[in-house]
């Protein structure tokens, strides 16, 4: 899922509206982001939830392409898949990823808000998941999610001369039923401020726990988007902040988007 937030945050051209996970696209629109990401740790949560040393260092990195398209004002086709490399003490591997299709549906809109529901497939790729901070996908799973957002179009008097012109939250939970593997249940939670009609910030979370009472992780992102008219370039630190069963691995996230 942090795919879908990571990228679907882009600036629609007015003062309160934003195309992200709880905003479908137009009929006719679309848009395309690449993104790579290079995740590091040396240390990691045991089943505790304390920190130790790994036996080597870890690092995964992965290059991404995520689609969508808008099929009606209230229906958007979503399509995404990656390129995965990574080497621990375990496995050294690269191969394709997990390739995943889905449809949101616009269950509530205004003129700030948005209440979409997402239902998806993924089927797994030629190589072990290239995760940071989540388990993998089994072979087929299917992940139903629901997103709300709200935009703020007035400055707030504590932004003052120096804050975002507008601002927007959005939140995400998810059920994802794994083929093989333990079923998840995943939050993410996105705040995002505009500087002007060029510039925005995103502070984002996004944490999940398997069923089994395993693998627990939460992460910390923040970014820096810049736009160019129908293109925008994301820079971007991410963080494991908590976890069980997870590493503690961080590391740099850049993006490319494209609107058409």
């Amino acid at each position: 899922m942090r795919i879908a937030i990571l990228a679907g945050l882009a600036l629609a051209g007015t003062a309160t509206a934003v195309h992200a996970g709880a905003w479908t696209q137009p009929k006719g629109k679309a848009q395309i982001i690449a993104k790579a990401e290079v995740m590091r740790a040396t240390e990691g949560f045991d089943p505790g939830g304390a920190l130790a040393d790994l036996p080597a260092r870890r690092e995964d990195g992965a290059v991404g392409v995520f689609a969508e398209y808008g099929l009606t004002d209230r229906l958007t086709l979503q399509i995404k898949g990656d390129w995965q490399s990574g080497e621990d003490a375990f496995v050294d591997y690269a191969g394709r990823g997990p390739v995943e299709i889905g449809l949101t549906w616009q269950a509530w809109r205004d003129h700030r808000g948005a209440v979409s529901l997402y239902a998806g497939y993924a089927r797994a790729g030629d190589g072990r998941n290239a995760g940071y901070a989540a388990p993998g996908v089994g072979e087929q799973d299917w992940e139903v999610r629901v997103s709300a957002g709200r935009g703020f179009g007035a400055p707030t008097p504590v932004a003052g001369r120096w804050g975002p012109s507008r601002t927007f939250v959005e939140v995400q939970a998810a059920r994802r039923m794994r083929d093989g593997l333990p079923d998840e249940v995943r939050a993410d939670l996105t705040v995002g401020g505009h500087f002007g009609d060029d510039w925005m910030v995103l502070a984002q979370a996004f944490g999940g726990v398997t069923d089994d009472d395993g693998a627990q992780w939460l992460a910390a992102e923040t970014s820096v988007v810049r736009h160019w008219g129908r293109w925008s370039l994301q820079a971007g630190w991410r963080r494991t902040v908590a976890g069980r069963e997870t590493p503690l691995a961080e590391g740099p996230v850049v993006a490319l988007w494209r609107r058409f």
